[in-house]
């Protein structure tokens, strides 16, 4: 127990060490591991370590540095280097300005009096190889991406170095590298959307926290003091070895330790944990109180019910950005009711719904049956639901173009449970039926 925390505690300095560096340092293995009387692989599990934390990037020709952490999700928009990342392209020149923003790209495919119009500050122009265009567009503050695996003149790489604008070659061609661009915009906004443990773990204030060696009346007084009902319990190394609460040390005398009290080998979650995630977390083991741990199980923060409750519903009230495979999926069906007032979903098989043999995929109609389940769901409760368990029964099979109707009905429902058979049927004719348990993370 002794060696791993001496081990933890030297990684700990080395991130420290690394963090207190000044912006824009050159960092070497290497010397780190000098400098610090630690071996190579130590040195270097660490310089990666605080580049998954966002406090040092590796450039291509440059190195690793140490940069100013940026809040997740601050941004959209990519930078040349991460173009550079996505094209599977290398840098020509220029590579100091691989941080810099860019706002749009334009594809070069006209001449240059109609091209220069579209050219301005923080753009990028994929083009093939037309040196004349390239030093027009660094001219107007406009980086470069050559496509087809082509180079540029030594006179455009001296421009592009003196004006920290990158001219970038990859070898794919023009529609290839503005796909792959597109593509990674609308996969940044999705995550962007996705609202992780770290989110809310960061805007809170420091942690309150308790010893195995604290009282019953330490424990009552930090209460009071914070407002707080359930604590982490940690050790030495500050790791979470137990969660204690004000209910569980009731009637007991102030100068009693807390240690019988407590419950030990409690669930925790991680930064990069999804709040949806932590949501079920909760709900399926039962608890309210959730610490957040690091990667070596220090604790860095706690997470109540409350608090993810309340981030998921602004979450849902922001606005759809990118689109995922379930929402191509369910974009295409409309929301309809019978003359009972009850839901039901009608809509028409696209042929990206289909597998090899013209028909729709079993996948397609599992999420077409889920998706429903969970609009019925929050039609009828008014809470959202999480799938515990499904049951699905494919009858017949439904070709391209067939129009399909997905009806929704109410089996039983609790406070925590929602159960409902769901059917799909083409021109009257079961297509399948799936019978499904959700767990509600509105309750408690």
């Amino acid at each position: 127990m002794d060696n791993q925390g001496d081990a933890v505690t030297k990684h700990e300095q080395l991130l420290q060490h690394i963090e207190n560096l000044k912006v824009g340092s050159k960092i070497s293995v290497r010397k780190l591991a000098k400098e610090m009387a630690v071996s190579d692989g130590t040195a270097y599990r660490a310089v990666k370590e605080a580049e998954n934390l966002g406090i040092v990037i590796t450039k291509e020709r440059i190195g690793t540095v140490r940069v100013e952490k940026k809040p997740r999700g601050i941004s959209e928009q990519l930078t040349f280097g991460d173009v550079v990342d996505i094209v599977e392209g290398h840098v020509l020149g220029g590579a100091n300005g691989l941080d810099k923003p860019l706002h749009k790209y334009i594809i070069g495919a006209m001449k240059i009096d109609a091209m220069i119009r579209y050219i301005d500050a923080d753009s990028l122009l994929i083009v093939g190889n037309r040196d004349d265009v390239h030093s027009l567009a660094l001219e107007q503050g406009a980086g470069v991406l050559v496509t087809g695996g082509f180079g540029t003149s030594r006179e455009v790489k001296e421009l592009a170095d003196k004006l920290d604008l990158p001219v970038i070659s990859s070898r794919h061609d023009t529609f290839t590298v503005a796909y792959m661009i597109n593509r990674a915009i609308f996969d940044r906004l999705i995550k962007k959307k996705i609202m992780l443990v770290e989110d809310i773990v960061e805007r809170k204030p420091r942690i309150n926290t308790l010893k195995i060696s604290s009282t019953v009346g330490e424990l009552l007084s930090l209460s009071r003091e914070s407002g707080e009902q359930r604590f982490p319990v940690t050790d030495e190394w500050n790791r979470v070895i137990g969660i204690v609460g004000r209910r569980d040390v009731e009637d007991l005398p102030e100068d009693q330790t807390i240690e019988k009290m407590m419950i030990r080998g409690p669930v925790t979650a991680g930064l990069q944990t999804s709040l949806a995630s932590a949501a079920q977390i909760m709900m399926w083991e039962g608890i309210d109180f959730l610490p957040i741990i690091d990667r070596n199980r220090k604790l860095v923060g706690s997470l109540t019910r409350k608090e993810v409750l309340h981030s998921l519903r602004d979450a849902r009230n922001q606005p759809q950005l990118g689109e995922t495979f379930d929402h191509l999926i369910w974009n295409g069906f409309a929301e309809e009711r019978d003359e009972e007032g009850k839901l039901f979903f009608h809509g028409f098989i696209t042929p990206q719904m289909a597998t090899d043999l013209g028909t729709i995929s079993e996948g397609v109609i599992s999420t077409l049956m889920m998706h429903s389940a969970f609009k019925a769901a929050k039609d009828i409760t008014g809470n959202d639901h999480v799938l515990d368990n499904m049951s699905t029964y494919f009858v017949r099979p439904v070709q391209i173009e067939d129009s399909v109707i997905v009806t929704p009905r109410l089996l039983e429902s609790s406070r925590r449970t929602c159960k409902l058979e769901i059917e799909i049927s083409h021109q009257g004719t079961l297509v399948a039926k799936a019978v499904l348990m959700l767990q509600s993370i509105d309750h408690g």
